[in-house]
């Protein structure tokens, strides 16, 4: 471990510096959603390959493709959300597994992304900080985007 002595000798000034305890304390710090966050990260990354699935299903072109876009772009929404979250709070632990449903219709689809994003609206009180609620906003964007593909453009 790089001592705070060490770190000012590389240009660091020491008030710029959080002392261990400092930095202990932080993470200690962690929201009492921390249980809501591992459970919409968790069907979030269930999500990205349950659409996935679909997505390989379907025999629409139109759906095929509005569903491509939402497993390509979830994954780095998932990503800089956990990252962010885990920056300031701590490594997340207790991520939950769900059975893949196969493709039914295009109506089932509709509504397995309406109650996902029904469920992250529901879990989004689990912090306070302002750019993960945004981040939270552009999987609630995504996910009315690929609503809005699937139901319009046929």
């Amino acid at each position: 471990m790089i001592t705070k002595k060490e770190l000012i000798k590389k240009g660091f000034s020491s008030s710029s510096l959080v002392s261990e305890q400092e930095e202990e304390k932080e993470m200690d710090k962690k929201p009492s959603g921390n249980g809501k966050f591992t459970e919409m990260m968790s069907l979030l990354l269930h999500s990205r390959t349950q659409v996935h699935t679909l997505h390989l299903q379907t025999n629409s072109y139109p759906e095929h493709m509005a569903l491509n876009g939402y497993y390509n772009g979830i994954g780095d929404i998932i990503d800089g959300l956990v990252e962010s979250f885990q920056g300031k709070y701590g490594i997340l632990n207790g991520y939950k597994s769900y059975d893949i449903e196969g493709y039914k219709s295009t109506e089932s689809t509709i509504k397995y992304l309406q109650g996902l994003c029904s469920e992250v609206e529901d879990l989004r009180d689990c912090c306070d900080d302002s750019y993960i609620q945004n981040q939270i906003d552009t999987v609630c964007e995504l996910i009315n985007s690929t609503l809005y593909k699937l139901r319009f453009l046929k």
